[in-house]
Order: structure tokens, then sequence, then C-alpha cells
């Protein structure tokens, strides 16, 4: 009823693969003369199709210093004016004429802080602005000694 080879097969459990006509079999790759690219895809991925949208420009270097100071300066000349225009509270005010002095060095809007600061209605922070106009007055004292 069984043939020998059949037995042996079952009794050995040695398993042996079908094999496949060569025309279904992918051909093997050699790959020992590169060493950096082990396997190779059968299917390579075909290279990106062209964009049809034009090329992107490079974004412009960032300024220099020098040219950013100079942008700062020329803001703030215009800004300098137009800071009493601003509808602020006083408290918004008095900051914003700190950061001008102290991005300017311009001790002649001390007066003007001074101003924003004594109409600074919290007690606590119009003492804390007027803290700070003193130390704007101590800076510019000390530095011409």
């Amino acid at each position: 009823m069984f043939d020998d080879n059949n037995v042996n097969n079952q009794a050995g459990s040695q398993f042996q693969p079908a094999q496949l006509p060569d025309n279904l079999v992918p051909p093997l790759q050699d790959n020992s003369q590169d060493p950096t690219n082990l396997i190779k895809p059968l299917h390579p991925t075909p290279p990106p199709a062209a964009s049809t949208e034009p090329p992107v420009a490079a974004p412009n270097p960032p300024p220099s210093e020098d040219n950013l100071i100079a942008i700062k300066q020329q803001a703030l000349s215009s800004l300098t004016p137009l800071v009493s225009q601003i509808d602020q509270s006083p408290e918004e005010k008095f900051k914003t004429t700190m950061m001008l002095i102290q991005a300017s060095d311009n001790a002649a809007l001390i007066k003007e802080a001074y101003a924003a600061a004594n109409q600074i209605t919290d007690e606590k922070a119009r003492a804390q602005a007027l803290i700070d106009v003193i130390n704007e007055i101590n800076y510019f004292t000390q530095n011409k000694k």
C-alpha cells in the first residue's frame, strides 16, 4: 500500500521542499563584490516624478548684526514720537517708555516714564515703576562718571 519513499519521509521526518520550475524562481543576485549593499530589491522603486511647480528660491540669509542694529535704531526713531498716540493704560505706557529708554539709551524719555509711573493707580505697581525710574536715572548718572 505505501511505497518505501513515503514511509521513509514520514518516519524520518525529513522534509524535502518542492522544486519550482526555473521560470518561477527569481534569479539570485551576486552581492559578493558589494559588501555595503547585501540585499537589492527585485523591483527597484522608480525615481520621483518631476515637479510641475516652479522651484522655490532659497530664503534670504539673515541680516548681519550691524543691519539689525540699524533697523532697530530706525524703528526706535519712528516709534518714539508715536508712543503718545498709542491707546495704553498708564502701566502699559510706562512699560513701553521704559523699553524705549533701555533700547535706545535715551535719557530724555525719563520724564515721560516718570509721568506714566505716577499715573499708575495700583500702589504696588506704581512703587515698582518708580523704583525702575530711579534705577534708570542711576544707570545714566553713573555711566557719565
